[in-house]
């Protein structure tokens, strides 16, 4: 069963896979999105859905720290439930309270690569960190 994690923002969207038994995550790549535009990247979704034959997709949900919602989470949400009604998969959702800023500092402490190239690969890295915590928590 291959999951896929996404890591929904309003510019881009980081793509992240499972190994085809759900053990482990693997950053896959991102899509540029533009959210005032109501271009959603759902074009390339597809392919890589078709791909790596993806049964179920997560979605992270930023989650403020007290555990309210606000904004974000509400795009996440809308953003999944678009997924769900499109590519007719099940989508569950999976608590991203920091990991960009794991991801960020996995990058700074283990890649020692600069500010710029962190931002090219950081959105892909916390979705595969939302997916591996869900995979954690599921398997």
């Amino acid at each position: 069963m291959r999951i896929m994690g996404l890591d929904v923002g309003s510019k881009t969207v980081g793509i992240a896979i499972s190994d085809p038994l759900g053990f482990t995550a693997q950053g896959l790549e991102i899509i540029p999105i533009n959210e005032d535009k109501e271009e959603f990247g759902f074009e390339r979704l597809e392919e890589l859905i078709k791909t790596y034959r993806v049964d179920k997709v997560v979605v992270g949900l930023p989650k403020n720290m007290n555990n309210t919602s606000g904004p974000r989470v509400e795009a996440s949400l809308a953003y999944g439930q678009q997924v769900e009604e499109r590519f007719k998969l099940t989508v569950d959702y999976q608590d991203e309270r920091l990991t960009t800023v794991q991801a960020e500092r996995m990058l700074v402490e283990q890649a020692d690569i600069s500010r710029n190239k962190r931002k090219k690969v950081i959105d892909k890295l916390a979705a595969q960190l939302i997916l591996q915590n869900y995979l954690d928590r599921m398997f």
